[in-house]
């Protein structure tokens, strides 16, 4: 009986086998199929990969070609270029950068350079440069990138020396021709104090004159040549053109000094004097004489246009780029069409004045890039409004932190708050 169950049990293992053996052919089939087609694929990419490598090699040539000719470029360029990293660091220069700030340079912190080798102008974006044994100051004009997404900065450093020194000349020359042409109202306006006060003087030398005349008579020619001394003192002032150094004025401070001079002169004229300071705690870079004097003439306009019990107004505001000052008053106002001359040399609408008081001012705001402007109308007072620019960048002697914990500079005429 066993041997007949073994003989039954064979033909079936042998069916088993048959049909093991005939999946394994088509496994081995179908693998073999996959292993053509994987390897087609392999030599699909292979032909790519090197396609690839081929284009990459060309434009690594091309790029390689063009780094060289960027490198000849800088190194050719008058003007200097200077890049910093990430952390404020001059990470690469050109050979005029060199020249002009001097060596070391690479990996110091760009405001280190700054204070170290250049000091600020009161003109927006210029400097001096602070170099010992040479006769001539040499001035630049610093330009910065914004930062990119690395917080990587480029700047460019012109040497204006030259080109300053001309524009220098030919503002000087145009003042000049300006004194030219109003030389005949010049000569009328001097002429009419001068002779006043010869008048009066002659009058003192009368033996004939009471003795209590004689104080009346000294003192109406006191004021007579002091008149004469300011039209001199404008004059000179507006020929010149000279612009004093720079310093860091407080605004708050500069309204405070401006209340207490005019306050008392506002008092005795029966005017209200109001001081508004809008400006946060910011302090400019400018010149602080120039500036202060500028105001001081404004606000003499506004008190000479108003009438007692009236009120003048002094007004400080800060923009995002600019410091804005404001002299309003309820004074009789100014027609359309002398609006148009208000700030031309020797023009005045007051026997009393000189004619370059708003000239003076007009050349203090250019001088710093700023601007002024009237806004009147007849009966309905005056604003004359002075702007200030500022600029922010890397650059000068002012700081604030950023979000990347670094501080940024200011490379123009600066505005910061405390």
């Amino acid at each position: 009986m066993d041997t007949a169950i073994t003989a039954n049990a064979l033909p079936t293992d042998h069916q088993h086998l048959r049909h093991a053996f005939a999946i394994f052919s088509r496994a081995s089939e179908q693998l073999s199929g996959a292993y053509q087609d994987l390897q087609q694929q392999v030599e699909q990419l292979t032909r790519e990969l090197a396609v690839a490598n081929g284009e990459l090699r060309r434009q690594f040539i091309e790029k390689e070609a063009l780094s060289q000719r960027l490198g000849l470029l800088l190194a050719a360029l008058p003007g200097g270029i200077v890049a910093l990293d990430a952390c404020g660091r001059v990470e690469e220069t050109n050979p005029a950068a060199v020249a002009m700030l001097g060596e070391p340079l690479l990996w110091l912190p760009w405001q280190t350079v700054i204070e170290q080798r250049l000091s600020p102008t009161i003109v927006a974006g210029e400097w001096n440069l602070k170099k010992s044994g040479t006769a001539l100051t040499r001035r630049m004009r610093i330009q910065s990138s914004p930062l990119d997404s690395a917080g990587r900065q480029i700047f460019l450093i012109q040497d204006i020396t030259e080109a300053h020194a001309m524009q220098e000349r030919l503002q000087r020359n145009q003042r000049l021709a300006v004194m030219g042409k109003m030389a005949a109202g010049l000569a009328h306006q001097l002429r009419t104090p001068l002779s006043t006060a010869l008048l009066y003087t002659a009058h003192l030398a009368n033996p004939a004159l009471p003795d209590d005349e004689r104080p009346v008579f000294a003192e109406k020619a006191l004021g007579r040549l002091r008149h004469l001394e300011y039209l001199i003192r404008d004059m000179l002032l507006y020929v010149k053109g000279e612009t004093a150094e720079s310093e860091l004025v407080a605004i708050a401070s500069l309204l405070a000094e401006l209340a207490q001079v005019i306050e008392p002169q506002m008092s005795r004229r029966g005017l209200h004097f109001v001081v508004n300071d809008y400006s946060g705690g910011a302090s400019l870079m400018a010149d602080r004489k120039g500036l202060f004097g500028a105001l001081v003439s404004l606000l003499e306009n506004a008190m000479q246009a108003s009438t007692g019990g009236g009120q003048v107004m002094l007004e400080c505001t800060r923009t995002r780029d600019a410091i804005v000052l404001t002299v309003r008053d309820e004074g009789r106002g100014i027609d359309a069409e002398i609006q148009e001359r208000l700030f031309e040399p020797f023009f005045t609408t007051r026997a009393e004045g000189t004619g370059l008081g708003l000239a003076i001012v007009r050349g203090m705001a250019q001088s710093v890039g700023g601007t002024v402007r009237v806004r009147s109308a007849p009966d309905a007072g005056s604003e004359f409004i002075l702007r200030l620019p500022c600029k922010a960048g890397r650059g000068s002697s002012f700081s604030t932190g950023t979000p990347a914990g670094r501080a940024t500079q200011y490379d123009d005429v600066a505005c910061s708050g405390r």
